[in-house]
């Protein structure tokens, strides 16, 4: 059975929470479970409308899908999800130019499926600690040039610039990821207001130390906060398989959409 925690926290620096997280460890459609946070961006109250509008839309499409591919599943979603965010953006001027970053995953037989849009992320800890998700954000295309230096890319003041994001176009493009589990593994999904403010290592440490998932979420939420909260926070982490054995790791990579 899977044990997982989704949190979100307004941080101590914003008024609103514009972060929304979903988790459900039980059968959704033809996924046996489904987990999503939501980062999203706009003026007042249309960052907060944008993420919980995309996010419980997703649900709802998966909900009612009968395809069996979970990449199939998942982007028919997200792309549904998109334009229905568009739609809703024409509606009243204060939701004009809303978006929202988006990360959805399932875990199938063993078999964890990834798709994001934006800089929100989904890590993978066990002995080590690996962002499994790309940034879609200026910085990270600085990185990739070799136009900055990666260790100075968390506090680069252009780094909650992004160049994707659920509503900001017509066609959203989306990266896929799949990779096989293994007993020990634990995933982190979360907003940039916690990679921001808590580096990985420091990350990977507090999951080391804190053995419960709740405790685990709650101590990261409270060391984003410890380091001055500069953004709403939102984090799941679900421990996969629990005393599952004999799941070997095998290798990860993009999956061309």
């Amino acid at each position: 059975m899977i044990k997982c925690s989704a949190l979100t926290d307004t941080g101590l620096k914003r008024e609103l929470n514009q972060d929304f997280v979903f988790s459900k460890v039980s059968q959704i459609g033809t996924l046996p479970n489904l987990f999503i946070v939501a980062d999203g961006m706009g003026g007042h109250n249309a960052g907060d409308y944008a993420s919980s509008f995309t996010a419980n839309f997703i649900v709802e499409s998966i909900a009612k899908s009968t395809v069996s591919s979970p990449i199939r599943v998942i982007r028919e979603a997200i792309e549904e999800a998109n334009s229905a965010l568009i739609e809703q953006s024409y509606e009243s001027p204060e939701k004009r130019g809303m978006g929202t970053t988006v990360v959805v995953a399932t875990i199938v037989d063993g078999y964890l499926y990834v798709a994001n849009v934006g800089d929100s992320r989904l890590y993978l800890i066990n002995e080590n600690i690996d962002q499994i998700t790309r940034d879609h954000s200026l910085v990270e295309e600085m990185v990739r040039a070799g136009k900055l230096a990666r260790a100075d890319a968390r506090l680069h003041p252009d780094k909650n610039i992004i160049t994707r994001a659920i509503g900001a176009q017509e066609e959203v493009n989306i990266d896929f990821f799949d990779m096989r589990l293994r007993p020990g593994d634990f995933i982190l999904m979360c907003t940039d207001g916690l990679s921001n403010m808590v580096p990985d290592e420091d990350i990977k440490a507090i999951c080391d130390r804190e053995r419960s998932v709740e405790g685990k979420a709650r101590a990261l939420i409270k060391a984003a906060n410890d380091n001055g909260g500069k953004d709403n926070i939102g984090v799941i982490i679900a421990d996969p398989f629990g005393d599952m054995e004999d799941i070997k790791v095998s290798s990860m990579g993009l999956i061309d959409n």
